[in-house]
This record gives C-alpha cells, sequence and structure tokens, in this order.
C-alpha cells in the first residue's frame, strides 16, 4: 500500500544541480555493489562451475549473467529506497525526495520505468535529464513516464536546548 507523505507544501521541485548531486552519491554506492557483484560472480564461476582463470569472463553466458545481475542490482536498489521513502543515500543527502503528483510513494511498476527511462536518457547527451531545465514543472523524462515528481525537502527545523 503507498505510503502518504506528509508536509507536502513545504516542497518544491527539484532542480538539475540537486538531482546531478544525488546521482553521483548513488552512482558511487551503485558501484561499490557492482564490484561485489563482480567479484561473487568471478568466485562462483572459478570455485562452484569449476572454470580456469583463462576462461572466467569468456563466453556468452558469463557476460551476459554478469550484465543481467548487474542491472538487477541497480534496479533493485533504487526500486527498494524509492518505494519504501522516496528516498535513496544520494537523494537524502540532498533532500530530494521522488513521489506521486498526490504525494504518495511510488509502486514497483513506477520504479522500473523511471530506471528504464532514466537510463535511457544519458542515451542523447543526457537530454532527459537535462529536460528538468526546459520543463515548467522542473520533470526528466523518467518523471513525466513513470508519473512522479522529485522534490526537494525543507530543511529540519534546528533544536535549540
Amino acid at each position: 500500500m503507498p505510503r502518504r507523505f506528509d508536509h507536502l507544501d513545504d516542497t518544491w521541485p527539484a532542480g538539475l544541480g540537486r538531482r546531478l548531486g544525488a546521482m553521483l552519491y548513488d552512482g558511487l554506492l551503485l558501484l561499490a555493489i557492482w564490484i561485489l557483484i563482480a567479484a561473487a560472480h568471478v568466485a562462483v564461476s572459478r570455485l562452484v562451475i569449476g572454470l580456469p582463470p583463462e576462461a572466467v569472463g569468456l563466453g556468452a553466458g558469463q557476460v551476459l549473467s554478469l550484465r543481467l545481475l548487474l542491472a538487477l542490482a541497480a534496479w533493485g536498489f533504487f526500486a527498494y529506497f524509492w518505494t519504501r521513502g522516496g528516498m535513496t543515500l544520494g537523494m537524502q543527502a540532498w533532500r530530494l525526495r521522488v513521489q506521486t503528483p498526490q504525494g504518495h510513494s511510488i509502486t514497483l511498476l513506477q520504479s522500473l520505468m523511471r530506471f528504464l527511462v532514466g537510463a535511457l536518457s544519458f542515451l542523447p547527451l543526457g537530454l532527459g535529464h537535462l529536460w528538468v531545465l526546459f520543463d515548467a514543472e522542473r520533470r526528466s523524462w523518467a518523471d513525466i513516464a513513470s508519473g512522479t515528481r522529485v522534490v526537494v525537502l525543507p530543511k529540519a527545523a534546528k533544536r535549540r536546548p
């Protein structure tokens, strides 16, 4: 069941700079996950399947299985955070949240659409992400395709002792 976020009047559409900052943070986290997956793939190839060292990484089965694992891990990373609280770790650092226009958490299908369109948005020289600069509502192609919004959250009020 989608979670309804509160304080919706205190948010505003996210600009390109914050989005790129969050992408950089999340990219570094994803790179670390991919390194672990690649190491596990090599270990399974060598120790479980019994491939000799010179055969690891060769052949369509080896290449396709690793690419599939990396793609699923990337989508799993984003889907987990987007559907639970609307924020990846990078988005938390930049105070961003992805949500529906009504202020709910997004669905698994919306996260898949955001992931696929977001990845394809890099192909035409990043135009899908740069679209934020031209759209009146500051939406990227992934936002438009998935029916979502990325908003900036206000700073937390400082507590006085």
